[in-house]
């Protein structure tokens, strides 16, 4: 059903008394926009299906692996929590990460993968041909945005109890990320990528965050010591301990490409990193219209003189009120040297998918009334972000898709040239940083087919594995 029509039955249902809502689901109203905001009308591609540009990314160009396996997702959506061992398996969290991870690279195991990625990073960045050496440092950034007090999935005493102000009371089940997809990354890090723990490090650094017991407790909890090693890096701990405090590194600076952005910076603890995985989140955002691997280090920013440790200076660069053809800051952050420059892999998590960024998970009505249970992953940022728009604009619960939630993934697959005119040159080199990736929309949401599954040499390629 496609959403508008979805939108005009659930409006029309509660008078008719004839929408069912299927076990588990409550239905939301859409967020409400921020600071007088004005509302943004239903997203609509502007160039059509298929219709690739850009310059495809990594060892097999603009690929994008998607697997799906809701043996993951057991919770009824009432009893107890969606991320205890109950209602999310571990294993099966494993396996999508191994199966994903190979589908990417097209290898035939999970050492040969990662051995793959490495070496593309390094031969791509000039380094050799090596792959991860001891002492290298691996900088994971999670988007532990709803982590907000010591009790993990609890909102912070005090807050808006409904996310947005004026929003309803919801229960704490917002979108966190997957303890089980964490745990899954960070062991095939060691156990197949031959990471040492002490060279692995979590972070999300915005103001209050945290990175909650759920995941902490399950990486410590192996009794391999290299999970002991691994490292924590949060702007709040909130008294719970064991983690790290960031520093901000002035040597690096962010120069957004647009005069009145200040200047940001990020934790000495990031940039002393070699490699960086995007692990972001897959779901939709009551501001920007998406919230997935370009705008996860929202989370990575400090400001010294607009807030510190908040991207809230960033908010105006990314509504999806904006025009096409219009800057985004989202371009800077994704082609910054110690950003998207250090990027080896990017990952959206899907396995429980919320509403938005401040709403409640969901059940997909386009994936058969079922949780998410989804993981992505890719080398090329705007491919995988292509893919997640598509992903969430054709779930008709996912309301906040909405205005040109795309013009970022246009501006950064034109980064050379952008519709807009903005020499993006975020790490102050002097000239414009080259296309981030290539963009496109599939040719519909049944088939799902980008070009390169059409038999085209351009544009993306979808390998997925839908069980």
């Amino acid at each position: 059903m496609r959403r508008r029509a979805f939108i005009r039955s659930m409006a029309a249902a509660p008078a008719a008394g004839l929408f069912h809502f299927p076990c588990g689901f409550v239905p939301q109203a859409p967020a409400q926009p921020r600071g007088g905001m004005a509302q943004a009308g239903p997203f609509s591609p502007s160039e059509g299906a298929n219709n690739p540009f850009g310059v495809a990314q990594g060892v097999h160009p603009g690929r994008v692996a998607w697997v799906r396996d809701t043996k993951a997702t057991r919770w009824d959506g009432t009893t107890g929590k969606w991320w205890e061992d109950a209602y999310s398996d571990q294993a099966a969290a494993a396996r999508m990460m191994s199966r994903v991870l190979r589908d990417l690279t097209g290898r035939k195991n999970d050492k040969q993968a990662w051995d793959t990625l490495f070496r593309h990073f390094n031969e791509t960045h000039r380094a050799g041909g090596s792959g991860y050496r001891p002492g290298e440092k691996i900088a994971v950034k999670i988007n532990c945005n709803q982590d907000r007090s010591a009790e993990w999935g609890v909102p912070r005493a005090g807050g808006p109890p409904g996310g947005f102000r004026g929003g309803p009371p919801r229960p704490p089940l917002n979108g966190l990320p997957s303890p089980h997809v964490v745990a899954a990354l960070v062991n095939q890090l060691i156990q197949a990528g031959g990471v040492r723990g002490e060279d692995i490090l979590l972070f999300e650094v915005a103001q209050g965050r945290n990175i909650g017991r759920p995941i902490y407790e399950r990486i410590r909890a192996n009794s391999n010591p290299q999970f002991q090693q691994v490292r924590f890096l949060v702007n709040n701990d909130y008294g719970l301990g064991g983690r790290l405090s960031p520093e901000p590194d002035e040597s690096h600076p962010i120069h957004f490409s647009k005069a009145e952005v200040p200047v940001g910076y990020l934790p000495r603890q990031v940039t002393e990193a070699k490699y960086m995985i995007n692990l972001a989140i897959l779901r939709a955002h009551g501001m920007a219209g998406l919230t997935l691997t370009g705008k996860n280090h929202f989370g990575s920013v400090h400001f010294p003189n607009d807030g510190g440790w908040t991207p809230r200076v960033l908010h105006p660069q990314v509504l999806r009120t904006q025009a096409m053809g219009s800057y985004n800051c989202l371009v800077d952050l994704m082609g910054h040297p110690h950003l998207g420059g250090k990027s080896m892999l990017y990952m959206l998590d899907g396995l429980y998918a919320s509403a938005h960024n401040e709403g409640n998970v969901i059940r997909f009505a386009s994936l058969g009334d079922t949780w998410a249970a989804s993981l992505l992953a890719s080398q090329d940022p705007v491919a995988i972000d292509s893919v997640g728009l598509d992903i969430l604009r054709n779930e008709p619960r996912a309301t906040e898709v909405r205005g040109n939630a795309d013009n970022y993934l246009h501006e950064a697959a034109q980064a050379a040239r952008p519709p807009s005119g903005t020499v993006y040159d975020p790490g102050k080199t002097g000239r414009s940083i080259a296309s981030l990736g290539v963009h496109e929309h599939w040719n519909n949401a049944a088939d799902r087919k980008y070009s390169r599954n059409l038999g085209r040499k351009e544009g993306i390629e979808l390998i997925a594995a839908l069980g």
